[in-house]
This record gives structure tokens, sequence and C-alpha cells, in this order.
């Protein structure tokens, strides 16, 4: 049997200190399979974020292990921790976390450059073309509207072609049209690449599009099932 594309076993993680320590995740065990969407659903403050950011290696776990394409997160230095994320999975985050300074195609390509990329800008060219935005590359983020800058974050996320996409709530800053474009370029990207999909969101209507939902509630899984409604491919 094929390893999963993101592995949880048994993490456990806290934040803050003294009287604010709080046990965000709670004995979490969970795994997704290559080319899965699955959807992370639960009110505010379930650990549902937390969750998506230990498994893209963005929060460390105090305990428990998180694989990823078989590697273990834990035992990777900052930069080579770093270096993989890069390499093996794309985020989309709410607030897009565009640089001001860059343009759409700089934003897209700098870190393919970073990462040693020859070819950065012509990959970027090609995402922001993939997204719809071949003809807003010279702009800058002040200059698009949010829906616009999402589709950049997200070209972003697509250049390095990782085979993980995870995206926490990325329609959470934009308006119910706008946000449902992106849902539907976030899918068919998904089919156009194949790569496993996970996504964070307190929308049941969009969860629902997902062939897999797992409900957080309180740190801890409450329940993990196929979607009813999903309509993205679940491998057997």
């Amino acid at each position: 049997m094929p390893d999963p594309a993101i592995k949880v076993e048994n993490v456990n993680l806290t934040l803050g200190s003294g009287e604010a320590k709080a046990h965000i995740l709670k004995n979490i065990s969970l795994d997704i399979a290559r080319g899965e969407t699955v959807a992370l659903l639960g009110p505010s403050g379930s650990g549902k974020s937390t969750l998506l950011m230990t498994m893209a290696g963005l929060e460390a776990p105090d305990s428990g292990s998180v694989r990823v394409d078989g590697r273990r997160l834990e035992d990777f230095s900052e930069d080579e921790l770093a270096r993989f994320r890069g390499a093996h999975i794309g985020v989309v985050f709410q607030a897009f976390h565009l640089i001001q300074t860059l343009t759409a195609l700089e934003n897209v390509a700098i870190p393919l450059e970073l990462a040693g990329a020859p070819d950065a800008f012509s990959r970027a060219r090609e995402a922001l073309k993939q997204v719809g935005l071949e003809g807003r590359l010279r702009h800058y983020p002040a200059q698009m509207s949010g829906g616009e800058q999402q589709r950049v974050a997200l070209a972003r996320a697509l250049a390095p072609r990782p085979s993980i996409l995870v995206a926490d709530e990325p329609t959470g800053n934009l308006d119910q049209a706008v946000g449902a474009e992106i849902v539907e370029l976030i899918f068919a990207l998904h089919r156009a690449t194949g790569a496993t999909l996970v996504l964070v969101t307190h929308d049941e209507t969009l969860a629902g599009r997902c062939g897999r939902i797992v409900r957080l509630r309180n740190g801890a899984i409450d329940s993990d099932r196929a979607a009813v409604t999903g309509l993205a491919h679940v491998p057997a």
C-alpha cells in the first residue's frame, strides 16, 4: 500500500505559557491519501488551522509525528524544512501574505529563485496564466482586488508544482461571489495537477465539495467521514 501524502500520528500541541497556556491539538492521528481532497471543519478555536499549519511544517508539535511524502518533518533542520516545504507543499493563507513592494510576477517568482529554480520567472508567468492573471503580471498588490490577490497567492503556491496544496480559509477575506470564483479555481487546479488538497473552512457547503470531511472540536477529531456530496476525487 503506498505511503499516504500526509500522516499525522498522536500529535499534541500547546501554545502560550502560564495561565494563558492552551492545549490546541490533543492526540491527533490522521492519514490523508495522495490525490485526496479533505476539508478540516469546525468552530473557531477547534484547532483546525493549527492542525493545517502543523501538516505544512509551519507549527512544530510538542509530541507525536508528522510525515509528508514519507518524510518525518521533525527530522529536518529549520533550513531543510523550509526547502522541503517549498518543493512539496503549497500554502494559501486567508490574508494573502503578498509582498506589497513586489509585482504579481515577482511575488510568484522570487520564492522559486530563492529555491534555486533556473526558470523561476517563466514558471511564475505560467502559474499566473493558470489563475487567469496573465494581464496583471506587472501590477502590485495594492493595484489588485482581493480576489486577484488571492489568485496571485494561489499561483505562488502552485508554481513549485507541489504534491500537496493546503489552504487556510482561502475565501475568508473575500465577498461571496469572488469567494465562489476562488473555490472553483482551487478545485479546477486540483483536477489539473492531481495534488492532494487540504483546506480549512467553517463553510459546510465548501466542505461538501471535498471528498472527505474531518470535523474538529476542542482540539480533537470529532468525526471523519466521506462527504455525502463530495465532487472531488477520493482514491480507492
